[in-house]
């Protein structure tokens, strides 16, 4: 199985990770000014374990960069992904 399609879902505040039509993964999110909240990330418990969760923030942090605005990580997973990963340390406001 591949490791789905992520697309901004604006309407709904989220980015949304497909499989095969399905949806697997969603990253909630909040726009303040020039601030992306992103508050909760949740991958479907029979896909966890397969790198979802990375794939979806990855593609979440690449849109906000993009879009020439930081982020802030109100979702544990987002944290810690951002402070294992020094690519995305750009992305922190201040």
């Amino acid at each position: 199985m591949s490791i789905g399609q992520v697309r901004d879902n604006s309407e709904r505040s989220r980015w949304e990770l497909h499989e095969e039509g399905n949806l697997v993964g969603i990253a909630d999110y909040v726009v303040r000014d020039d601030v992306v909240v992103i508050t909760h990330t949740e991958i479907h418990p029979s896909r966890r374990g397969k790198g979802l969760a990375e794939h979806l923030v990855r593609h979440a942090l690449d849109d906000v960069r993009a879009a020439g605005r930081r982020v802030e990580p109100r979702c544990w997973y987002v944290a810690e992904f951002l402070d294992a990963n020094d690519d995305y340390a750009d992305l922190r406001p201040g």
